[in-house]
């Protein structure tokens, strides 16, 4: 349990941290309400009604997303190899070529596909 002790102090230190930050911002923080501080956020654009089962998304959104969550993993990959480069040897190099074709391919599919054109 010593071994986890710091780790968990420094949990705690970052939660009472956010909380404290959380009820000074309320508490000491201006209230000047209006209407459009009272809006949903919508990045600028001017909020349309939807219909009553919700709106469809186009599906652009999603394919975004994926992509970004494949190449966020390969970069999630490609961090710890770096820094153990030398202790992997050939192994370890033939490994990561065979993960970064494989992350290749799926980015060409998408590229082939039209999946980063964004119209």
């Amino acid at each position: 349990m010593n071994a986890y002790a710091p780790i968990l102090v420094l949990g705690a230190l970052g939660a009472a941290f956010a909380i404290f930050s959380v009820v000074m911002a309320t508490l000491i923080g201006p209230k000047r309400y209006n209407r459009a501080k009272l809006e949903a956020y919508e990045c600028g654009i001017e909020p349309t009604p939807t219909p009553a089962g919700g709106g469809r998304f186009p599906i652009k959104y999603y394919l975004t997303a994926m992509l970004f969550i494949v190449f966020d993993i390969e970069i999630v990959f490609l961090y710890p190899w770096a820094v153990s480069f030398d202790a992997l040897g050939l192994f370890g190099l033939v490994e990561m070529l065979l993960f970064v074709l494989t992350v290749f391919v799926a980015y060409a599919y998408v590229w082939r596909r039209g999946g980063l054109e964004w119209d």
